[in-house]
């Protein structure tokens, strides 16, 4: 067999599982939840709701020495410079996916249907490192923790917007509660997505032939359910 023709099967033997958009929008939501939970653990400190703070080190801002931070003003605007360009970058790239997977029926075909007895199931299988996973296809788990993420999303960009500007959305501010009520449920929510990131990176250790596709888009026909 020739170069070319092996070349020619290899593609035809792949198929893509994860489309363009879902690759790039999955990406820049990661990188854009990364950078406002670390500048926001930093905010965080500056005023905490409780009693304790975080290190200084994992946190975006200004300067810092150790775990004593050296120039807290600085590092309170510099951790807001970066929580406002996370929160654009979010807010733009998650529009965006919002939009792709409900026009194109994504959300539909990937996170549904979904069960407590599915979910239980799938729990019980990863702990046990049987979970059985179709490239392209979500089992049950991860159906789950993608939705419950995506409701946190919007439940901390309600939130934050309640924190932030509580005097231009006092209607908002007022629906949750009140601004030091808003602030509880903003950092709730941003526990929840460092549980769901924990998790996630965990199943893709657990399964790691999932992390590839989802950087190539393509999986072996033969593994995959996927997307055309």
């Amino acid at each position: 067999m020739t170069d070319i023709t092996a070349g020619h099967l290899n593609r035809i033997s792949n198929v893509i599982v994860h489309p363009l958009t879902v690759r790039v929008t999955h990406w820049l939501n990661a990188l854009a939840m990364i950078i406002m939970i670390m500048s926001g653990w930093r905010i965080y400190n500056s005023d905490p709701i409780l009693p304790f703070s975080f290190p200084v080190w994992p946190t975006l801002g200004g300067s810092y020495e150790g775990s004593v931070d050296i120039h807290n003003e600085d590092g309170l605007a510099g951790a807001l410079q970066w929580h406002f360009a996370g929160m654009w970058l979010l807010a733009i790239n998650g529009a965006i996916y919002l939009a792709y997977g409900l026009l194109s029926g994504h959300f539909r075909h990937a996170f549904f249907p979904v069960g407590p007895a599915a979910v239980l199931r799938d729990t019980l299988a990863a702990l046990q490192f049987r979970l059985p996973h179709r490239l392209g296809a979500y089992n049950a788990v991860q159906k789950t923790l993608y939705l419950g993420v995506l409701t946190a999303g919007v439940v901390m960009v309600l939130s934050g917007l309640a924190i932030w500007k509580p005097g231009q959305f006092q209607e908002l501010t007022w629906l949750f509660g009140g601004f030091d009520v808003a602030r509880v449920i903003h950092f709730l929510g941003m526990a929840a997505i460092v549980a769901f990131l924990i998790v996630h990176v965990a199943l893709v250790v657990i399964v790691p032939k999932t992390l590839p596709p989802m950087i190539t888009g393509r999986a072996p026909a033969h593994e995959a359910h996927g997307e055309h």
